[in-house]
């Protein structure tokens, strides 16, 4: 009877200690929740950032924005005119043939880095502002065709998109990051900037 006695008391015990394992941090129900709630949804301003970030670390900025240059030849973004493309009315760059046909000619850029003469022909940076000049009437769908196939004007029929452009480099980027571009676009001031028309070589 003793041992019968010793035996049902060892039993509880092994039950109770087994009951108490001792909850760690991935085990407690707060940290499971903590493991498994999705990320704080981007307010529209949060978007607007990134969109501004990826914008600057992709380079935007060295063709689309107009420079101007110190006395002791720094370069700095035109602040006022920020991502409003080639000047209208802004001077061709004096060195080189519009007609340029051949690699071997070379290339010869604007003063300002908007303009560009090459065996491409004549081409001009774009007004990304949303200005009707711009990119005002366009839907997300003709952005991300132009940004990502190089297809002018956003259209299916659009010619390619000439260089110093480097769509090819864009077409692998998600879907969020591009979103992200196109909100931040949009938030600019429109800037009237009616860009001159691609020149094919030759002409």
């Amino acid at each position: 009877m003793k041992n019968q006695t010793l035996l049902v008391l060892l039993l509880c015990a092994s039950v109770y200690l087994l009951g108490c394992k001792p909850q760690t941090a991935e085990t407690t129900p707060a940290a499971a929740a903590v493991e498994t709630a999705a990320p704080p949804a981007m307010t529209k301003q949060d978007s607007v950032k990134r969109g501004e970030y990826l914008v600057m670390m992709m380079g935007c900025h060295d063709c689309h924005s107009p420079k101007i240059f110190t006395q002791t030849g720094e370069m700095m973004y035109d602040t006022t005119r920020l991502l409003s493309g080639h000047p209208a009315g802004a001077p061709d760059p004096s060195l080189g043939k519009k007609g340029s046909t051949s690699p071997m000619e070379g290339i010869v850029f604007g003063g300002d880095l908007t303009s560009y003469i090459g065996p491409w022909g004549h081409s001009y940076s774009a007004n990304l502002t949303p200005d009707v000049t711009g990119i005002g009437e366009w839907t997300f769908d003709m952005f991300k065709k132009a940004f990502t196939e190089g297809k002018y004007n956003g259209l299916d029929n659009g010619r390619p998109i000439m260089p110093p452009m480097p769509w090819q480099n864009f077409r692998h980027i998600n879907n969020e990051d591009i979103h992200m571009i196109w909100t931040f676009l949009r938030s600019l001031k429109p800037i009237s900037n009616k860009v001159p028309a691609y020149t094919p070589p030759g002409k």
